[in-house]
């Protein structure tokens, strides 16, 4: 008799052919469907209906697991225009996306809205979701057939958000994302997050793409059969105008707040067997001093990208305050975007934007016996808590 520990179940195909018209065609309802036979089955027909649909059946094996993951998660192998599991569809004249999602309560903080970190796992499942319409995903994160073929996967190297309003817990959003091209090698893919019942913009962001070989870890140029595949969803649309990219300054290890002996987990990892970039940002977030957060909000955050990090990595977070009163430069240059999208009168913006520091510079770093390694250059932008004042219609 087989051990416990040894026991798994392969999954094999039973196709069954049904014709009523309230069944799911996709097979995820298949009913008090029964289908007799022993522990391991050839694929079986059922007559129930008209449509045809696979189910997964199982089989005893003694030290094998195979599982049927093209079946589970049915990747599409052509362009989608609605996808209603995942509340999506195609825009832009057939190459954007957008996907309607509710803010979760696992997705915000002690304030009841979403958290930054909530805002940029957002940001790549939409981004993802749209490859996956596009009928070029392959079984890489986000890779396509070409990619594939060439051993690639995509690493990204700068990335910008702002953020006028937090979303707040069981809010209806909308988020819109689409690609263009970057350089001769870089992808550039830009997002936007609105209110579904008030159409307010509640953030927008931009982001630079580039290829890296996955064995030797090195960037790759675009090969042409790569470049076929994507470049037809390319289109000329900046959710965020930038001209000339902000520069940011390297820190020393006399930055005023260290963070040290930093150790990446294996949930910190994504498919791709690196430390996920969100993961990068809590580093950066958590060596600003509490007090300063408490009363705060991240209005812009810009990520430059250096090294990826690895599970074995040891990291230090550098963080160095910028008393350089922007919001307040900026006030009378963008009200809208300081205040939340509210008009509130100049003495209240003075009382709120007259407190400084409001800028900060990061570094997060590997340590070395020799010499240290960048992973990522951060600047971060803050204003001060207001009062929660709902949208008007």
């Amino acid at each position: 008799m087989a051990s416990s520990l040894s026991y798994f179940a392969t999954f094999r195909y039973a196709k069954i052919s049904c014709s009523s018209t309230s069944h799911d065609p996709n097979g995820h309802r298949v009913g008090n469907l029964k289908i007799n036979g022993n522990s391991s089955l050839s694929a079986t027909k059922v007559d129930l209906l008209s449509h045809t649909v696979y189910v997964a059946t199982t089989t005893s094996v003694d030290n094998e697991h195979i599982v049927g993951d093209q079946f589970r998660q049915n990747i599409p192998t052509k362009k989608q225009f609605v996808d209603p599991y995942r509340q999506g569809l195609i825009i832009e004249e057939g190459v954007g996306y957008r996907q309607t999602v509710v803010i979760r309560s696992y997705e915000v903080g002690p304030d009841k809205t979403a958290t930054l970190e909530s805002i940029l796992n957002l940001l790549q499942e939409t981004a993802l979701n749209h490859v996956w319409m596009s009928g070029l995903l392959s079984d890489g994160f986000g890779a396509t057939h070409g990619m594939l073929r060439n051993n690639l996967i995509w690493v990204v190297s700068r990335m910008q958000v702002q953020v006028d309003h937090y979303p707040i817990w069981g809010e209806v959003i909308e988020i819109d994302t689409w690609v263009g091209a970057s350089g001769k090698n870089g992808m550039r893919r830009d997002w936007q997050l609105r209110s579904n019942a008030t159409g307010h913009v509640f953030a927008r962001a931009t982001s630079t793409w580039v290829m890296m070989n996955q064995e030797t870890r090195r960037l790759s140029k675009m090969p042409d059969e790569v470049r076929a595949e994507i470049s037809p969803w390319f289109i000329e649309k900046q959710a965020i105008q930038e001209d000339l990219p902000e520069k940011i300054d390297k820190l020393d290890d006399n930055a005023k707040f260290v963070n040290s002996n930093l150790k990446p987990k294996r949930s910190d990892l994504d498919m791709n067997h690196h430390v996920n970039n969100v993961k990068y940002v809590n580093w950066m977030l958590e060596t600003i001093p509490d007090q300063f957060l408490e009363d705060h909000q991240l209005s812009n955050i810009i990520l430059e990208y250096r090294k990826e990090c690895g599970s074995s990595d040891i990291v230090q977070s550098l963080c160095e305050p910028q008393e350089n009163g922007i919001l307040k430069d900026g006030l009378h240059q963008n009200t809208v975007n300081l205040v939340n999208g509210f008009s509130l009168a100049s003495g209240i913006l003075e009382g709120f934007l007259s407190e400084g520091p409001f800028s900060y510079t990061h570094l997060l770093q590997t340590k070395g016996d020799k010499k240290n390694k960048e992973i990522v250059r951060g600047k971060t932008v803050w204003k001060k808590k207001l009062p929660t004042v709902p949208f008007s219609m």
